[in-house]
């Protein structure tokens, strides 16, 4: 058996789900228009240049839809995915996904976009195993803005990649082949201990170390 792994924001889809989803809180308005948009994109702007402080954004981002009752948090989810997501969603990524699936290789999305945002995504794609920022909760059961575990983030993936696969009694070096697609050079962790990394939709960044080390490089679509 071979494992495929999915990175999620600019890999599998054209854009970004977590920052996307801030701008639809702001856009059915959970949250204060410019003020909090401007932070929302400094934020995706550190994380675009690999200097983001996961745990504070988990914070800020959060917070605009776990502080309302769980059931409309979940309605803005069905309509975020309705509206957003699945039309961005393109036939050539749910293909690639599927290419795997049908060769019988086990699939898993690993991204570090928090689990409330991305399970559905997950779902949309068919894939059962998603590796996410997994969010605490409190007693209640609510969310408390705080990251669980460790998040699957820069090498926290490495580290629930290889958690996941021990729970199946399983490690890297028991699959014929391990692919990770990923656009993004903060999952330069990952991209180094698989056999077949692949810079898909790569940033500039990305695609020099590619191009530098041989990597395959696939462009699935252009990216915003």
């Amino acid at each position: 058996m071979n494992l495929a792994l999915f990175d999620l924001d600019g890999t599998l889809l054209p854009g970004d789900s977590d920052h996307a989803f801030g701008q639809f809180m702001v856009d059915i308005g959970w949250a204060d228009g410019a003020a909090w948009r401007a932070r929302n994109d400094e934020f995706y702007a550190h994380y675009m240049a690999g200097t983001l402080v996961l745990a504070d954004y988990i914070e800020f981002a959060t917070a605009v839809w776990r502080q309302r009752p769980l059931e409309q948090a979940l309605a803005a989810r069905e309509r975020y995915m309705s509206e957003v997501i699945l039309p961005m969603i393109q036939p050539q990524a749910r293909a690639l996904v599927a290419r795997h699936q049908r060769a019988g290789d086990l699939v898993a999305i690993v991204t570090a976009t928090n689990e409330f945002v991305t399970r559905p995504i997950a779902d949309a794609f068919g894939v059962q195993t998603l590796l996410a920022v997994e969010l605490e909760r409190t007693e209640n059961g609510l969310f408390s803005g705080s990251i669980r575990g460790v998040p699957t983030f820069q090498a926290g993936k490495i580290a629930r990649v290889k958690a996941w696969l021990a729970d199946q009694g399983r490690t890297l070096d028991d699959f014929g082949d391990v692919h990770f697609y990923s656009d993004s050079t903060n999952d330069l962790p990952l991209l180094e201990v698989v056999r077949t990394p692949v810079a898909t939709n790569p940033s500039p960044a990305l695609a020099r170390i590619a191009a530098e080390r041989g990597w395959q490089v696939l462009n699935l679509f252009d990216t915003p």
